[in-house]
């Protein structure tokens, strides 16, 4: 691999998302919403003369912060040039088992953590 690339990620600041959940929020609670599907993005992957593009869906609630998708690409580009192992993904996961879905600041924490030895 090469390169590889984001495309169309959710980004809203902290006021857009919340404003959001609340409205969710009052629309389950009037019976007017219908869960929707998450947020979709394109992963471009680029190897040697090839180019892959493939549909992924977004993991955030709602929307990403730009801290956080500036860090998540930051990482990403360690993988890729070789300076840093995704096994750092699992080794977290192994040690800390979070019982519940990270929260973007949880999420930008743990992207900090990461990326603290790269740095």
């Amino acid at each position: 691999m090469t390169d590889l690339q984001v495309l169309d990620v959710p980004v809203r600041s902290a006021a857009a998302r919340w404003a959001t959940r609340v409205t969710t929020v009052a629309a389950a609670a009037l019976d007017a919403w219908v869960p929707g599907s998450p947020s979709q993005m394109t992963v471009v992957v680029y190897a040697q003369d090839q180019r892959v593009e493939t549909p992924v869906f977004s993991a955030a609630d709602t929307a990403y912060t730009q801290r956080e998708v500036d860090l998540s690409l930051g990482l990403l580009s360690h993988f890729v040039r070789g300076s840093a192992s995704p096994s750092i993904l699992t080794q977290w996961w192994a040690e800390n088992r979070p019982a519940e879905v990270l929260r973007s600041r949880r999420r930008e924490a743990a992207l900090e953590g990461w990326l603290a030895p790269l740095w």
